[in-house]
């Protein structure tokens, strides 16, 4: 699987990755988009509803196929997204989503591991107008 760390992260990535958190549809989400990791095959949509003030996080949906560590990091992200604002989201880093995973990301995987948060962070900025992309892609992502 390309991780290291202790049997419970792994225990709870397998868990995120068998019995997914918020799965599914939004009907009427606020916005949508989808992203990609080329390289391992991943796919994640993410649905999000704003609060009216369009500054909170009020609810997350993601759907998709890939790896462990992809599905894994989708779903514990999106139980981390409801209730946070768009300026917390968009200060997310890949720090972030490894503390959040728990067990060490080899250099490989790493894009497994971010595609559900760029996918989120790019949605929001499209929503926002600035950024103009169709799909988010892990291909160019060095940081």
């Amino acid at each position: 699987m390309g991780i290291g760390g202790s049997d419970m992260y792994r225990q709870q990535i397998l868990d995120h990755y068998k019995s997914p958190r918020n799965y599914g549809e939004i009907d009427d989400p606020t916005f949508t988009h989808v992203g990609e990791n080329p390289m391992c095959g991943d796919e994640i949509r993410m649905d999000v509803v704003l609060s009216e003030d369009e500054e909170t996080i009020e609810h997350v949906a993601f759907r998709g196929d890939g790896c462990a560590i992809s599905q894994a990091s989708a779903s514990m992200l999106t139980e981390q997204l409801q209730g946070m604002s768009i300026e917390e989201l968009q200060a997310m880093d890949r720090d972030d989503i490894v503390d959040m995973l728990g067990v060490e990301i080899s250099p490989m995987r790493i894009k497994c591991a971010v595609l559900a948060e760029k996918v989120a962070q790019d949605g929001a900025e499209i929503y926002f107008g600035e950024k103009d992309i169709d799909r988010t892609t892990t291909e160019e992502d060095d940081d």
